[in-house]
Formats: structure tokens, sequence, C-alpha cells
């Protein structure tokens, strides 16, 4: 595992029932879509990349949404801008809570129907809505992009991992059927480094990470981002945000920070010396963009 987190650490793992049985649903339900509309958490674009997603495209027309652009700096969107064009995708940029890029979407969407029935005008069939697919992993925003899509809520949406259960088709006017699927996770998290930016990021449940570890890993993960400047990372940020400086463990080689050390001084400061609160508050202040706009993945 990433030397993030400690050794004795356990493993960041979560697949719950709920997710194994949508993801049967979402298989049956594959041959019924034209296009596969892909949603990820713009923070950490490649940990909520799933495995399995050319599997399901299955040759059907693909578009990558990467939601709550507003959460990064400008500079790590353009260079992300930059790399998945270099890759021959499109990315379409979003803020959900707000409405941004959502119009754009909606078209992109629809002249992916419009070809769609182009070739079904060209084979004497009747053209008709098209029928996408929203997938991606849980709590990257799928239900509140739905919700602005149709300018209003018709689905149900929270900034944690599971609300969404069950497959649902919602009707967005004359052009567009959208089937919006529970998030879905890989059965298994090989690459612990992702996990723990799905955890940081709340795009997992909290029972499949402890907290401490968490707050004390993602110091260490600050703390090597201030040398990054697109990752908006601003050295000091932590002692200015909470008032405690992240000190350096003695000793040969690498300089390492005192995660430990810092979450501790923290949480005498704020939390009356609770650290499970301190981590909590740490991990929410990021969660809600209280630390600024942050990317925790650069390509």
């Amino acid at each position: 595992m990433s030397e993030l987190l400690s050794s004795a650490a356990p493993s960041i793992q979560w697949y719950p029932g709920h997710i194994a049985k949508a993801e049967r649903a979402l298989t049956d339900n594959l041959a019924k879509v034209d296009l596969v509309i892909e949603v990820r958490d713009a923070r950490i674009p490649t940990a909520t990349g799933h495995p399995r997603l050319q599997r399901w495209i299955q040759g059907k027309q693909h578009l990558l949404v990467l939601n709550r652009r507003d959460m990064i700096p400008v500079a790590a969107r353009e260079a992300w801008d930059a790399w998945f064009r270099g890759q021959g995708q499109t990315p379409w940029w979003s803020d959900a809570k707000a409405g941004t890029g959502v119009k754009q979407l909606q078209q992109a969407a629809i002249r992916a129907g419009d070809s769609l029935n182009e070739r079904r005008r060209n084979r004497g069939m009747r053209p008709r809505p098209v029928r996408a697919l929203m997938l991606g992993f849980p709590n990257v925003g799928k239900s509140a992009l739905i919700n602005r899509l149709v300018r209003q809520k018709v689905v149900d949406s929270a900034r944690r991992a599971g609300v969404t259960r069950s497959l649902r088709w919602v009707r967005l006017g004359q052009d567009l059927d959208l089937l919006d699927a529970p998030g879905v996770l890989p059965p298994r998290l090989d690459d612990q480094l992702a996990a723990l930016r799905l955890a940081l990021c709340d795009d997992i449940g909290q029972a499949a990470y402890d907290g401490e570890a968490a707050a004390m890993a993602f110091v260490h993960m600050l703390t090597a981002l201030e040398a990054t400047e697109t990752s908006g990372v601003k050295p000091g940020l932590l002692e200015r945000r909470y008032g405690i400086p992240v000190e350096t463990l003695p000793g040969e080689g690498t300089p390492k920070p005192d995660v430990h050390g810092w979450l501790t001084g923290a949480a005498e400061r704020h939390t009356s010396g609770d650290t499970v609160r301190m981590a909590q508050r740490f991990l929410d202040d990021f969660r809600r963009g209280m630390l600024g706009p942050i990317a925790l993945e650069l390509p």
C-alpha cells in the first residue's frame, strides 16, 4: 500500500450489496441504451474511472463528464482538458450544484441523438428520443446533474455515497431519456492510493476506511502537493487554516511530515484533544471546499 497510509492501516475496500445488485441491473439494461454518459469527480479523474467502462460502452457513444469543476484550480482543469483531448476524448466540465456546464452537456447528448436518429431514418425507422445511461462512482454528482438537466428534483441527491440504490428512467423533454444508475465500484480496489483518494473525496462509504488514518494520509498528500503549483495547494495551507504547522520528523533520507503530531496538535486546538472529531472536521472542510480548490490528481 502507498506510503501515505501506515502499513498497519487496514485496506480500503467497499462493495456493499446494493452496488453488486445495481451492477447486475445495469448489465441487464445496457442493451436498451444508445449513449453512455460517464460522470467522474474532477478532483480525481483517474481514480473515478471504472475499469469495466469499455465493456459497458460496447461501441455505444460516450460522453465524459468531469463534475465539480469548481473544486479544482483552473490550471488543473486546463491540464486535464488537454490530456483527455490528447487521448481522443472530449471532456465536458460541470458543476452540478451551480448548474455550470449542464446546458452544454444536454446539447451534446441531443447531438448524439440526432446522429442516432439520422441512422434510423436511413434504415426507414422512425426517430425516437435518445436513451442515455448516466453512470459513475458513488457520490460523483450523477443525481444532482440529472436534477439540473430536468430542472426539478426528480431523483434524490446528497453529498454522500450510496443515496441512489436502484435504476430509474427520467424523461428530459422529447429528445432524451436518462437512466440514472446507482454508483458502481469495482468489486475490489487494488490501487490503494486511488482508494485513499476516493475516501478523501467521500466517493466511497465511510465504513470502508479509518477516518484518522485517512486524515493523516491527507496531511502527507497535501504536503507533497505543495511542490506542484497546478494542484492549488499553497505552502503553509494547513498552518493558515488551523494554526498548526506541519513539522518534519527527524531522521535520515527524505524528510517526512509529522502527520500524527499535526493531527494531535490540531485536535488540542480545535476539538478538545479529540483526534477522531478533528480528523472528521478536516476531511469535511476539504469536501466542502473550505480549503480552496485542490486537485488531488494531475496528468
